[in-house]
């Protein structure tokens, strides 16, 4: 197995739906400009309140990525 070397950035994706889509945003929009992604992990996790009900989550992800050789 060759070695690679990482670098990961810290984002935070938005969502209506839940935390899943949040995370999915964020990966989504990421990959638009982060080429060869391979890891992420959750650092945070919080919701925004409307009107006494949740309105919508934020997840902030690390995302892990392999600098080209």
């Amino acid at each position: 197995m060759k070695e690679h070397t990482y670098k990961h950035i810290e984002i935070t994706g938005s969502s209506e739906a839940g935390t899943d889509d949040a995370i999915r945003n964020a990966i989504s929009k990421a990959s638009k400009t982060v080429r060869n992604m391979h890891w992420f992990e959750v650092v945070n996790t919080r919701g925004y309140i409307d009107t006494d009900a949740v309105h919508y989550w934020q997840v902030t992800i690390k995302i892990g990525f392999r600098l080209e050789d």
